[in-house]
C-alpha cells in the first residue's frame, strides 16, 4: 500500500474540516448581512466562501485522479527552448547624438567641478 494511500483517511478529515470550516464562514457571514450593521459586503462574502469549499472538494478529488494516473512526465532527452517570439524584444538603446552642442557644454561643465574637487580636496598622509 503506498503511503499517500495510508494517508487518504487524516486527507479526507482534513477536506471535511476545511469545506466545514469554509460553510461555517459563509453561515457567519449570511448571518452578517441579515443583522442590522451587515452590507453588501458581508452578502459577497457569504456567496464566496461556498466556493471555496467546492474548491477544497475539487483540489482532493483532483489529487486522488493524479495518484491514481499520473499526467506524463516530459522527456529529459531533448533540449527544452522557448518558441521565437513568446517573450518580448529587448528594447535597444537609443543612438547616442553627440552633436547636441547643450550637452557637451554640461558635460564640460561637470569634468571642470570635478577636476576643481579634486584640486580642493587635501591629501592624507
Amino acid at each position: 500500500m503506498s503511503t499517500t494511500r495510508r494517508r487518504r483517511p487524516a486527507l479526507i478529515l482534513l477536506v471535511i474540516a476545511a469545506a466545514g470550516g469554509c460553510l461555517g464562514l459563509a453561515w457567519w457571514q449570511w448571518a452578517r448581512f441579515e443583522s442590522t450593521a451587515g452590507d453588501f459586503q458581508n452578502l459577497g462574502y457569504a456567496l464566496q466562501w461556498p466556493l471555496f469549499a467546492g474548491f477544497c472538494v475539487y483540489a482532493y478529488f483532483k489529487f486522488v485522479r493524479y495518484e491514481e494516473a499520473p499526467p506524463p512526465s516530459p522527456s529529459q532527452d531533448g533540449v527544452t527552448e522557448l518558441p521565437a517570439g513568446l517573450l518580448p524584444e529587448r528594447p535597444t538603446a537609443a543612438p547616442q547624438d553627440d552633436a547636441d552642442p547643450a550637452l557637451q557644454e554640461y558635460n564640460a561643465y561637470l569634468a571642470e567641478l570635478a577636476r576643481n574637487d579634486s584640486d580642493a580636496t587635501p591629501t592624507r598622509e
